[in-house]
């Protein structure tokens, strides 16, 4: 197990335009709790991804703050990990070197790089496949061995913007169980955006439903399911079905308002 210290995430009454004229957040205000699970969910367009940018000091903070711990948000953090849809490998490095790299450019000693990768490659089940490059590599693969690069940099906070969305039903699952098993062990802080609501209730211990835009929270959902959780066994549990029905019920609120105001 990684030991990283605990950091939470707090966001009061912020604002942001793009442009000066969209207007992709209004008033936003969240607080996650250190090694606290949280994911995202609203219409297209609604600032979700505007949100993780923020945070994650990438966007400048026009109107309110952000406190990630103590300290503001700001780039290249080694204590912020930042997970994207596409897996972004670089071509010519194998899985293990691709797995490894986050460390490496963190300049963290060689011993303990390689050591932290081949872990995480094991752990993502992509043992036998470490010299493997990524155009031999299907898209899961691929996604794995990004999923080892984010769990090896030992940072605190994972920022993770629809990592498994473009992935097939059944891999999603997989992947999602997999991505329990690791929070689980490392119990990282989690800030998740998905348009999956299925995946958000299987790994989240809220879920956090927005407003079309600008972005503002609907509501906030407690997931009061047990852990571990696995998605093909919460099929069978009335409470998940419960709390599907009432989160989508809201996103539906949030989708039916942007269609009756021709929102994109």
């Amino acid at each position: 197990m990684v030991e990283t210290s605990a950091l939470g995430i707090e966001i009061e009454s912020i604002s942001h335009a793009f442009n000066g004229s969209v207007t992709a957040l209004a008033d936003f205000s969240l607080r996650i709790a250190p090694r606290e699970f949280v994911s995202i969910v609203g219409p297209s367009g609604c600032g979700k991804t505007t949100v993780l940018n923020l945070v994650a000091g990438l966007l400048p903070i026009q109107t309110g703050k952000i406190r990630l711990g103590t300290a503001p948000p700001q780039a290249g953090r080694h204590d912020v990990a930042y997970m994207l849809a596409r897996d972004c490998l670089y071509p010519w490095l194998t899985a293990r070197q691709n797995a490894e790299l986050g460390c490496r450019i963190r300049q963290m000693p060689p011993e303990e790089s390689t050591r932290r990768a081949a872990e995480l490659i094991r752990s993502v089940g992509l043992e036998g496949f470490e010299s493997a490059l990524p155009k031999e590599l299907s898209h899961g693969m691929r996604q794995r061995t990004a999923l080892a690069r984010t769990f090896a940099l030992p940072s605190s906070i994972l920022l993770m913007d629809e990592p498994f969305g473009a992935l097939d039903a059944q891999t999603k699952l997989v992947l999602g169980e997999l991505l329990d098993r690791l929070w689980e062990r490392e119990q990282r802080t989690v800030l998740f955006i998905t348009h999956d609501l299925a995946e958000a209730i299987a790994l989240s211990d809220r879920v956090v439903v927005m407003s079309r835009r600008p972005g503002r929270i609907m509501a906030d959902v407690a997931i009061d399911l047990p852990r571990p959780r696995s998605v093909r066994a919460m099929q069978k549990d009335p409470r998940f079905h419960e709390i599907y029905a009432d989160v989508w019920s809201l996103l539906e609120q949030a989708m039916a308002d942007d269609f009756d105001t021709g929102a994109a």
